[in-house]
This record gives C-alpha cells, structure tokens and sequence, in this order.
C-alpha cells in the first residue's frame, strides 16, 4: 500500500533528542527550543516566535492575546480544521463562516466585509495547501474595521505572499509541526509568531501559565509569580530538538516536495485539458510548498468512485475536511453568512493523492497511472 503521508524524518533528529536528554533540559524552553524559535524569527521574519505543543494550542494563545470575550464574533472559512474555530469557542465567541474561493479553496475575501458587525473582533484566513489568500485585501479590511487578523497558517511553512511569508502578515500567524505537516516535531507541535509588538510580553507570560517566568530567567525581575491569565502552551525540549533535526534540513524537504507535486501536474495535466479532472490553481503573487497535491472531481459519486479505484491499487488517497457549518457543533457555535455557494460542493469534489518528504518516482508513477486508468 502507498501511504498517504509519512512523516519526514533525516536521521538527525535522533541524535539532538539524545542529546536533549543528556543535557537534562527537557521542560521546554532549553537549548533547542531557543535554536528552532530564532531559526523561525530570522527566516520568516518575525517580532517573536513561541513553539507550542501543536497549532490549536498557538491558536489558543493568540484567541486568549486579542481578548475575545463571550458574544464577540470571529470571521473564518467553513473549510478548515475544527481547531481554527474552537480556538475562538472556547473564549465564548460565535463563528462567522463565509464561504471560499473555488480556486484556492481559501476564504473569498470579496466576502469578508459584508459580515462584519459591531461584535466582530477578528479574521482568521487560512492558507489552504500553503497557498496563500489574498492578504492584501484582507488586511485593508481589518485595518480599515480595527479587527486583528490571525493567520492559520497551519500548512504555510514555507509558502508566501508576495515575497512575504505566511504568517508574517497579520497580527499573528499559528503554524503546525503534526506528522501531516511538512516539517514536524515529532508528532505534534505548533508555532505562534507575533507580529505586533504590543502581544510580544503578554504572549509569554500567558504561554508561561500566567507567569512572568520568562522575565526571572533574563534577570528582569527578583522572582516570578503569577501575574496574568495563563496556561500550558510549552511544548518539551525533545519536541524542539526533533523540529531542529528538520529546520536544518528546511530547504531539502522543502525542494523534495515541490519536485513531486510538480511531477504529479505534470502528468495529469492532460486529464485537466480533457476536462476530467481540474489541477490546484497557483496565484501569480504566491509561491507555495507543495504541503499537499489534491485534484477535483466532477462530483462526489466521481469523487467515491475514484477513492475505491485507488484504494484496489493498493493506494491510500483521501478527501479532506467536512465544512464546519454542516457539523452539529457548527450549527450550535457558528452562522454562515450570505450563500454556501462553493463550501459544500467545493469539498465534495476534492481528493488528496500521497505527498510526503521521500515520496519515490516508482509509487508516484504508480499513482499517477492509477489515476489515468481511472479515466480511460
């Protein structure tokens, strides 16, 4: 059976937890957590970057750094992982989905302005697949309406937004490290960079459980105590070292990947002219990284159809996310505004083929054969 993910792994990333572990340092915060966060703050670049445990822990953090309160709103796509939206729950805020583009996947920001009310506080876009949404605009709206944008840019390592990296462009940008993802720290983790001075302090204090922990360690205060809301949002040293083993090897992974999803467009592109199949669709102003290939069906019988066809060739291809809005939390917590007119049908008609760091030419041909027997 061809995997669909496999997590990447270079062999280094045993030998700095090894050496994690002898240094005794393992709470988090140690060596190799301070290594990866200045990796991430020179090369995005960021005012600061704060590993977590996992990105729903970053959103988290960046939910409880803007402040929501219960009955603010919180503008989002449909289309994304339930963490982007209960991030916001959890602090007593409704949901404000609006629906995507059907080129992207990403939310339409032609449709972001008309659902703001005096309650909302924030936008959330998403980079699907690590492409980019159209920041530009989405930041003219929230400067123009005082809102924070937060970017779940989940699977936007790498990718970015005319020259800019994912993340870098709002308030705050969350990133995931889970073993889907195309770097990872062993399973889970998460990234939330700060962009904004005036979240620098209070983002490590409430990482820090409320306290001022970190300030004690720079010799800013004689002693630390709790001073502020908090929780536990410090992932271990042994995550850190793992990413590390990884952000050594960034460029690598990240040429590997982009070399098998240009393979996979290539060969199929045929199919898309013949309109069977549509390809991802890359805007001029982004450049992206290959985090995921997926391609679009007629409809969801086709889409059904083609899952069982691979999986009979021993090939394990999946669909994604089940709109948010159907789900039965989302109809408690949430309200799409304006027409469901892509969301939903959007969705039904998307399948992702195998994409990982290390992906060989021979099941990749293998894949891509299967496909076009599919059609034949």
């Amino acid at each position: 059976m061809i995997d669909f993910n496999r997590p990447p792994f270079l062999g280094t990333e045993l030998v700095f937890v090894e050496e994690a572990i002898k240094n005794g340092k393992l709470s988090g915060d140690g060596p190799f957590g301070k290594k990866c966060q200045t990796w991430f703050e020179e090369n995005l670049p960021c005012k600061k970057a704060l590993l977590n445990p996992s990105c729903t822990a970053a959103l988290e953090l960046a939910a409880l750094l803007i402040d929501i309160q219960r009955g603010d709103e919180v503008i989002m796509p449909s289309y994304t992982f339930v963490s982007t939206a209960n991030a916001f729950v959890l602090r007593g805020a409704k949901i404000v989905f609006v629906d995507i583009r059907p080129d992207t996947m990403n939310i339409d920001e032609r449709l972001i302005e008309a659902a703001i009310t005096e309650k909302t506080r924030a936008i959330v876009p998403v980079h699907y697949a690590g492409v980019a949404c159209e920041m530009d605009t989405i930041m003219e709206i929230a400067n123009r309406h005082q809102l924070f944008v937060i970017e779940d840019a989940a699977q936007g390592m790498m990718s970015t937004y005319k020259g800019q990296a994912l993340g870098t462009i709002g308030h705050m940008g969350a990133f995931s490290f889970h073993e889907t993802k195309n770097y990872t720290s062993g399973g889970e983790g998460g990234l939330l960079i700060i962009n904004d001075d005036q979240f620098k302090e209070r983002a490590e204090i409430i990482r820090e459980k409320g306290t001022n922990r970190s300030q004690f360690f720079r010799g800013m205060v004689d002693k630390y105590q709790w001073v502020d809301v908090g929780s536990s949002y410090l992932p271990s040293e042994l995550q850190a070292a793992f990413l590390w083993g990884q952000l050594e090897s960034a460029e690598e992974i990240n040429t590997n990947r982009l070399a098998s999803w240009q393979a996979y467009y290539d060969a199929l592109l045929p199919l898309q002219v013949a309109g069977k199949i549509e390809l991802p669709t890359l805007p001029e102003a982004c450049t992206h990284n290959a985090h995921m290939f997926y391609l679009k069906v007629a409809d969801l019988e086709g889409r059904t159809a083609l899952l069982e066809h691979l999986k009979a060739n021993n090939i394990l291809a999946v669909f994604h996310y089940v709109p948010l809005h159907t789900a039965a939390a989302g109809m408690q917590f949430a309200r799409f505004h304006g027409e469901d007119r892509y969301t939903t049908t959007e969705s039904e008609r998307l399948i992702r083929l195998p994409m990982y760091y290390g992906l060989s030419m021979n099941d990749q041909a293998h894949v891509i054969t299967a496909v076009k027997e599919f059609y034949m």
